[in-house]
């Protein structure tokens, strides 16, 4: 991100200035004040690069809002420009010291876990005690912002629900129905095979396999697969990791088929490449160059007005189809859901000041405007009924996939395991290692991890 961002004014500095702040909220604090004596609230995230839409939104509605009604308190934009992995350890590193540690800071679900347990995150079940907005949102979603301790780390920012997005244009010259929802993995490569077979020079199906772009393809391809069979990752009662399974074993040899065994992927230069989402979501789909990508609903706000790629008559040009499971056993179709949060660090200057602010991030009209801004779901029951909510492209496919919907595991080794599946999904991928071989890779390093006593 290219914008300059204002220095934190420290308490020492002010002090030689001579000038005597009181921070605002109940707490009787002046770090982080600016010389008009407002409060400054640094506001952390993980920006995609140019066309992040969650910076747009801030600078473009939330802020000047916010600002007005809150004369007090100043926002500073501090994000960091980073792919997914490296943005975690950035942020935990940040997290460590009080001088670098953001007052409110994105949290994707899945780490909620481990950076609680490191003692980074502030506990805030007094806040919402007293908040009467909380009894507005989804409450499967308030289970994914606690921690296993019981406490509540974060406060849901988004949601998200995953499908099979495909090209109308394609399938029309492919032969296929433009109203298409595959019944099983058995019929997506039977499409795939069809758009190969009238169009050389389009990506039949796209799925994100390369480990330089983390959680995504633990997330939206390995776990999207598995949840599709009769296993899963993780079983939350007897806290036991999954390893050596049949389920394993489907997802990865499906993953050899489109790569390897059936050439139905991109190729491994835009597979393998950090950027594969941009080039494949905001080029090459919408361009009619790709088939069918397993993705995420917030592709949307690319292809909006304003969004990276916009594309005029989404609705007419695409479809968003449910992933099917393996064999179209019931229920028939699955989706992996999560989101990011919005937390308040432990060594936050002024956590009340910086509860303020998440309160208004997370506001009944605050959410729409966010979701509207970025393609995601709202996490408030409230929300979801609002006329400008209800209009948005595919809202009503990508709520609907959210009754079949599974999570990650609750379990703060849960990352270092990701990092496993990533790699095992690469090596598949790139034909370095069989589905067998990756899998049994997989089995020997997650044992390691968990300890053998913690396998199932």
């Amino acid at each position: 991100m290219k914008k300059r961002f204002r220095n934190m004014i420290g308490l020492t500095s002010l002090a030689v200035l001579g000038l005597t702040l009181v921070a605002c909220g109940n707490e009787a604090k002046d770090e982080g004040a600016t010389a008009d004596g407002q409060t400054e609230i640094k506001i952390t995230w993980r920006d995609t690069g140019e066309h992040d839409n969650l910076r747009k939104y801030l600078n473009e509605e939330f802020i000047p809002n916010f600002e007005k009604e809150n004369e007090d308190i100043k926002i500073v934009l501090s994000p960091i420009t980073a792919s997914e992995g490296d943005y975690f350890s950035k942020v935990a590193l940040s997290m460590q010291s009080e001088s670098t540690a953001p007052d409110v800071v994105a949290e994707d679900s899945f780490m909620l876990n481990s950076d609680a347990n490191a003692g980074y995150l502030t506990a805030l079940d007094d806040y919402v005690k007293e908040w009467d907005e909380w009894s507005n949102y989804t409450e499967n979603l308030k289970a994914g912002s606690t921690a296993q301790d019981g406490k509540l780390y974060a406060i849901p920012g988004t949601s998200d629900s995953r499908g099979l997005w495909y090209n109308k244009n394609v399938f029309e010259k492919a032969g296929l129905d433009k109203e298409w929802q595959p019944k099983d993995w058995a019929e997506i490569i039977e499409a795939a095979e069809k758009i190969k077979a009238t169009q050389p020079e389009v990506i039949p199906f796209g799925m994100g396999v390369a480990k330089a772009n983390g959680e995504s393809v633990s997330m939206q391809t390995f776990e999207m697969l598995l949840y599709g069979t009769k296993d899963t990752l993780f079983d939350s009662e007897t806290r036991k990791w999954h390893v050596g399974t049949d389920g394993i074993l489907s997802s990865l040899k499906f993953i050899d088929e489109i790569y390897n065994q059936k050439k139905l992927g991109p190729s491994l230069s835009i597979a393998i490449n950090s950027n594969y989402g941009s080039v494949m979501m905001q080029d090459k789909f919408p361009n009619d160059q790709a088939g069918i990508i397993l993705d995420g609903f917030w592709n949307t706000g690319n292809w909006s007005e304003g969004g990276a790629a916009p594309v005029e008559n989404m609705t007419e040009r695409f479809g968003f189809a449910a992933m099917p499971t393996e064999n179209g056993d019931e229920p028939g179709s699955t989706t992996m859901s999560g989101g990011w949060t919005w937390a308040i660090p432990a060594k936050a200057k002024n956590k009340d000041v910086s509860w303020r602010v998440v309160q208004a991030l997370g506001g009944e009209e605050a959410q729409v405007k966010r979701a509207m801004s970025e393609g995601n779901l709202t996490v408030r029951n409230d929300s979801a009924e609002l006329p400008e909510y209800t209009a948005l492209p595919f809202i009503k496919e990508a709520t609907a996939f959210l009754q079949n919907a599974h999570f990650r595991p609750a379990d703060d080794k849960y990352p270092n395991v990701s990092v496993e599946i990533q790699n095992m999904v690469e090596a598949v991928a790139t034909g370095s290692k069989t589905p067998e071989q990756a899998a049994d890779e997989y089995a020997k390093n997650v044992t390691r991890i968990v300890g053998e006593e913690n396998i199932n």
